[in-house]
């Protein structure tokens, strides 16, 4: 098992990791590769979406039947879920999701563009979710 540490940063570890695969990057993993979201020290799981289970043992499989509901981006060789799709992911699951990764996220895309959410296309289910955790988003940064 390969992890994080072993690279100079978590999107080097990520493009080697899923590069050239038929997976795509998804919550704490997608927003790392979009680099909203520092990552931790010493990562060895990666989150992906996938048609199939495939031989790796670090990587945590959500199976699709097909990737066409899924917004999804190729850099390169690596195929990593859009902003949008990883927040309503995230928002959808609350109780499973990586708060902090989330506030980070939703923190650094807010202050790059212009102190605004936007851009950012909230599915109708996540609303409140989205309202409530956009406040802590917004003070993410704030020294108290």
């Amino acid at each position: 098992m390969v992890s994080s540490d072993e690279y100079i940063s978590n999107r080097a570890w990520l493009r080697d990791i899923v590069g050239g695969k038929n997976i795509v990057l998804r919550g704490v993993s997608a927003l790392e590769f979009l680099q909203l979201f520092v990552g931790y020290a010493s990562e060895k799981e990666v989150e992906v979406y996938s048609l199939d289970k495939i031989d790796c043992e670090n990587i945590k499989f959500s199976i699709v039947a097909s990737f066409e509901d899924i917004e999804y981006q190729k850099f390169g060789n690596v195929l990593c879920s859009t902003v949008n799709q990883v927040v309503n992911d995230m928002l959808s699951d609350f109780d499973n999701t990586d708060e902090n990764a989330l506030a980070e996220a939703m923190s650094k895309y807010y202050f790059s563009h212009n102190e605004s959410f936007d851009g950012l296309s909230v599915k109708p289910q996540n609303k409140e979710q989205f309202e409530q955790m956009k406040e802590w988003a917004i003070a993410y940064y704030e020294v108290v």
